[in-house]
């Protein structure tokens, strides 16, 4: 957006109005020499010569020519400038459960597939937050640090795959390593998006202590229990070729430990029976999550007469070019 930084030199330009006006009166009333006839019968057919259009299309060229000099004394500029406003943010770790019993089939295609894509749905629409991504099995490691490089964030979602980590269910220590990352923040709302399918099987933290911990440091973890209710085909051995054997098995997910963690850390627990559960569970933590953030935009001024200087130029020189060849008087 063009502003002016002396804008009342423009009001200037309502000088060319009594120009146009002293233009006209002066073509009608003060014309070339004439010479009294007693008939002009003879002239009748011929038309306004073309040098006399001419004529007025250099003096709109002349007009045209002051109307850009009075913008350039006005000093067009365009301005960024700081600008204070207000958006949502937070800071939110994902603990992620790549056990091997995350490739359950009672999600399409699977768990760990299906709660991939619906992250990378919620980490998208969270443009204002520093996020990181923690993964956990047996043992828990940082996949991402906190970020607001959602793109990289994304990328390394969907990179995330199983077998990088020791088989096990370690809640505890998931929740611990994810407290470490965003304990730091400076966030108001700080919160750990736990994700898992199992119970605490492995690990040097109790998921209870981690809990505690987390309630120190203000941290809420939102936990969420993955799988179907009843019996799910579980991957049991792994065939010569590298695919995998699936047996029916019951599902069994310690919802007692996880709504207690959410209890007392003052988030809240979830329980995700199918692809289309898990996204609205991610949706409505989205809603639950989100904090005002006051933030300053930074902007400069930058002048922008170099158009109009340009301009200027080429209709000064239509104009002289035309003055002494077209319209040249020859004494």
């Amino acid at each position: 957006m063009i502003e002016f930084a002396h804008p009342h030199w423009l009001w200037l330009l309502l000088l060319l109005a009594p120009l146009i006006a002293w233009y006209v009166y002066s073509r009608r009333h003060h014309a070339d020499p004439s010479v009294r006839m007693s008939t002009t019968r003879a002239f009748d057919g011929i038309g306004t010569s073309w040098r006399q259009w001419m004529q007025h299309v250099v003096f709109a060229l002349k007009l045209a020519a002051l109307a850009c000099l009075i913008v350039i004394i006005a000093r067009p500029q365009t301005r960024t400038s700081w600008a204070d406003g207000e958006v949502e943010g937070t800071d939110i770790v994902i603990a992620f459960d790549v056990s091997t019993s995350m490739l359950a089939r009672d999600f399409r295609p699977n768990r760990f597939e299906a709660a991939k894509q619906v992250a990378i749905n919620f980490v998208s629409g969270r443009e204002n937050d520093n996020i990181g991504l923690v993964i956990f099995a047996g043992e828990s490691f940082t996949q991402v640090p906190m970020t607001m490089d959602k793109s990289m964030l994304v990328n390394a979602i969907k990179q995330t795959h199983m077998e990088v980590l020791e088989d096990g269910t370690a809640i505890g220590d998931g929740i611990a390593t994810a407290i470490n990352r965003i304990r730091d923040g400076k966030a108001k709302s700080k919160s750990i998006i736990l994700l898992t399918d199992g119970s605490n099987n492995t690990g040097m933290v109790a998921p209870n202590t981690a809990a505690e911990i987390a309630q120190k440091y203000g941290i809420k973890i939102y936990t969420i229990g993955v799988g179907s209710n009843g019996k799910a085909e579980y991957p049991v051995a792994i065939n010569y070729d590298g695919s995998y054997q699936y047996r029916s098995m019951d599902v069994v997910i310690d919802e007692a430990t996880l709504r207690q963690i959410a209890q007392t850390t003052g988030g809240k627990y979830f329980r995700a029976t199918g692809n289309e559960t898990l996204r609205q569970i991610f949706d409505e933590i989205d809603k639950l999550e989100k904090t005002r953030l006051d933030v300053q935009h930074f902007s400069r001024v930058n002048d922008n007469f170099m158009p109009w200087a340009v301009a200027l130029l080429l209709l000064l020189l239509a104009a002289l070019l035309l003055d002494y060849t077209v319209l040249r008087h020859t004494p």
